[in-house]
């Protein structure tokens, strides 16, 4: 899983590449609080147009960040999800959580 995090004034854009599952977990939910507690966050984008596979650990990752994210008043956001991972994402109800587009 390839990694691409970029901050840009309170929004911090987070581009996923490849497979999001229980082994890359860990290192991304780190390297996204860690942006997250060095400069003021109020909304979390997760570009997910790279992600080739997603398992429940995925779900996981994005209902954990979603949780920090409205604890601390932000919100966040999906991205570029392909019909595979938009279908997993609405039968775990993602999409009532949050905007996907």
């Amino acid at each position: 899983m390839d990694i691409t995090i970029k901050q840009e004034n309170q929004v911090l854009t987070v581009y996923l590449k490849g497979e999001l599952d229980h082994h890359a977990v860990t290192k991304i939910k780190d390297a996204i609080d860690l942006n997250i507690l060095k400069a003021p966050v109020k909304k979390l984008v997760l570009d997910m147009g790279g992600v080739t596979f997603m398992d429940s650990s995925g779900i996981g990752l994005i209902v954990g960040r979603f949780n920090r994210m409205k604890s601390i008043g932000g919100s966040m956001t999906l991205k570029n999800p392909s019909q595979t991972l938009l279908k997993i994402l609405k039968m775990s109800g993602v999409d009532q959580l949050m905007k996907i587009n």
